[in-house]
């Protein structure tokens, strides 16, 4: 009896992650024969004997801190990827690994019912990793200005000390990329000053595990529209699972 085709998450430190359980439930629910796992590897260099050694392996997604490690690794990338820099579902085939990035999808889907007008809104992306980069992409694609915010100088990036009252008044788009804040560490939130936010602003929070982050708090408390990023996920998996169904059909 051939097994089940076997999909995962592969990262690091993900035991919190909701990939296994929604992907369980919804095998369940629509009658779907196969499993999900976690792949919790110290580096990304013990995919390849993952791979090898799991035959009915039919795709995965990546997650934190893989999404641009793992593009070495691939035989092929899909043109969101080229743009992006960054990996987050693969699909396994005959001739190795694709990488596609379905995060673009899922932001810009659960970003646009935020978003009434656009023309004189402008963003600040909060962290510089893999997840950002499919957020400075669509923002690109939306026509919304935006600076980049990291703890360390670089190019065309602020640093946190950078940004102050009249920063805050113009950019009322505010986009947590980093992990700060996620469950089991709630009590941390980017340094930013929260003093300063108003009922005009909108604070998107990629993490969905607290709910409401404590970045999310302060932004609720000074009347701001606040969203995490449980529909991205969402929206993203529902790609991802449309990237493996393609592959089973051909």
């Amino acid at each position: 009896m051939p097994s089940k085709p076997l999909y995962g998450l592969v990262g690091r430190d993900i035991s919190h992650s909701f990939s296994p359980g929604y992907f369980s439930q919804k095998f369940q629910e629509e009658s779907i024969q196969a499993d999900y796992v976690l792949f919790d590897i110290p580096s990304i260099d013990s995919l390849p004997e993952i791979v090898l050694s799991k035959a009915s392996l039919k795709g995965f997604n990546v997650t934190i801190p893989y999404k641009k490690e793992i593009i070495p690794l691939l035989s092929q990338v899909s043109n969101e990827v080229k743009a992006v820099g960054a990996v987050n579902t693969v699909k396994v085939t005959e001739d190795g690994l694709t990488g596609y990035n379905t995060d673009v999808t899922g932001f810009q889907n659960s970003l646009m019912p935020l978003l009434n007008d656009v023309s004189s809104l402008k963003a600040l992306v909060l962290g510089t990793g893999g997840a950002s980069a499919a957020v400075r992409f669509v923002l690109d694609k939306l026509s919304i200005p935006f600076l980049q915010v990291s703890r360390c100088k670089r190019e065309n990036t602020l640093t946190y000390d950078e940004i102050g009252k009249s920063m805050i008044q113009d950019y009322r788009l505010i986009i947590n990329t980093t992990p700060l804040g996620m469950f089991p560490d709630i009590n941390q939130a980017p340094d930013i000053p929260y003093e300063f936010l108003t009922k005009h602003h909108i604070l998107y929070d990629l993490i969905y595990n607290p709910g409401e982050t404590l970045f999310l708090k302060k932004g609720r408390r000074a009347g701001a529209k606040i969203k995490n990023g449980l529909e991205m996920l969402h929206i993203q998996a529902e790609a991802a699972w449309e990237i493996w169904n393609l592959l089973l059909e051909d």
